[in-house]
């Protein structure tokens, strides 16, 4: 699947905001970030290790600013 097959989600947290990200599932397991702002700008495509090792490190608040 390539991006142009991508369909893109929010989180559900976002509340239709236009300041999100967006995600997509591609092919064997992979996921593809964007920034909502700018669709066509620059994706970050995770491996299934690398989305997973980063899930882990936002839910133990590694990301949260001191």
């Amino acid at each position: 699947m390539g991006l142009s097959d991508a369909r893109w989600f929010k989180s559900s947290r976002s509340h239709g905001g236009r300041d999100c990200v967006e995600a997509a599932h591609l092919d064997q397991g992979s996921v593809a970030v964007r920034d909502s702002k700018n669709p066509s700008g620059s994706t970050l495509i995770f491996a299934p290790g690398q989305w997973d090792a980063f899930l882990g490190a936002a839910k133990a608040g590694d990301f949260d600013p001191r």
